[in-house]
């Protein structure tokens, strides 16, 4: 007879049939986990279509173009991107996000392509709500797709070789752009660029042209991470020199993280996000902790390509593991999660459904 951490007393085998000795258990947790049915009425956190958002990139002219660097997405033209759109309302994703792909002949110093009423990015926004009004449509807002740095903001130079990324600047920049996004009837402006100040200018922009019921998604806490790499080569947009720690916060720190939060919220910033997601999901979980503003998390190029690439070489199951990864970031606290794999994910749980 063994004794166990509970004084309970087991047997391994009184006779040659293994009849075991009953243990004195009144509390079996197990009892909640012995079949579907019963899991899924104690399940605490659960994930569905409506909780994502599908980052999407848009270029000139009509060609949809796959992306190497981010298999299962594509660059699409207007055209494209309407019809996917489409196909994306009826899986039940309700909301997408726009990134522009960029020509090099376009870019400038002030990336003043960024305000242009006749861009890409303004172009798609029509085309998509006339075509699937009732998808929420949300822009990225930010300088480094459309200037010849690829940084998040107005730079200057200094005949030294050293470099400055100017905030006030830039944020005079980032309204003219967050207007345009608006006039074209975009729902959600998504500034990622961090500069101080930002949300508050915004808002008073939108506001003043009578563009109050336009919403902010603030990149309240984006990281200088090293799992964006993906996403740079499909939009083109990796710093041409330097790199973003003047601006985007430190991976070491998580006060930091709450600082922000409480300044977008003070400046009136409907959604909080942090980016990365899976890396950061106690950043998720002390923000939820410190705001009732609602939560996104960005799982990013470099979270998505990992899960991608080990699926394809046999290691991992692509379908579970993408559900756990996400999952994880709903159980953390965010109330919403961008990602690359939200077209599939939402097809996968359609089936769970059938």
């Amino acid at each position: 007879m063994i004794a166990d951490s509970m004084g309970c007393f087991t047997s391994a085998a009184k006779d040659a049939n293994l009849n075991l000795v009953m243990m004195n258990l009144p509390i079996r947790p197990r009892r909640n986990r012995k079949s579907a049915a019963v899991r899924g009425l104690m399940r605490e956190t659960t994930l569905s279509a409506a909780n994502l958002i599908y980052p999407m990139f848009v270029q000139e002219g009509e060609e949809d173009t796959p992306i190497e660097s981010l298999p299962g997405c594509t660059r699409w033209g207007v055209a494209g991107i309407v019809g996917e759109c489409k196909r994306l309302y009826e899986l039940g994703i309700p909301c997408v996000d726009l990134f522009a792909v960029v020509p090099e002949e376009k870019k400038d110093a002030a990336g003043s392509e960024a305000w242009n009423p006749e861009g890409v990015v303004p172009r798609a926004i029509r085309a998509i709500k006339a075509a699937v009004p009732g998808l929420c449509v949300m822009t990225d807002v930010a300088l480094d797709p459309f200037n010849t740095y690829g940084q998040d903001g107005i730079v200057r130079e200094y005949e030294d070789g050293s470099y400055e990324i100017l905030n006030d600047e830039t944020v005079e920049a980032l309204c003219r752009q967050a207007l345009c996004h608006a006039r074209a009837g975009a729902d959600i402006i998504s500034p990622s660029d961090m500069m101080d100040g930002r949300i508050a200018a915004l808002r008073a922009a939108l506001d003043a042209e009578g563009f109050s019921h336009v919403s902010l998604m603030s990149y309240t806490a984006k990281y200088a991470s090293a799992f964006y790499g993906p996403f740079r080569g499909a939009l083109g947009s990796a710093p041409k020199f330097g790199d973003k720690k003047t601006y985007q916060m430190d991976p070491a720190n998580v006060r930091e993280a709450l600082r922000e939060a409480a300044l977008d919220a003070a400046e009136g910033a409907d959604f909080l996000m942090v980016k990365p997601a899976t890396l950061y999901l106690d950043v998720i979980a002390e923000m939820r902790r410190a705001t009732t503003l609602p939560i996104a998390a960005y799982h990013v190029s470099g979270e998505y390509l990992m899960l991608k690439a080990a699926a394809a070489s046999g290691w991992l199951d692509e379908k579970q593991c993408m559900l756990e990864a996400l999952l994880s970031i709903r159980r953390a606290g965010a109330d919403m999660i961008l990602t690359y794999a939200a077209p599939q994910v939402a097809e996968w749980l359609r089936e769970e459904t059938l």
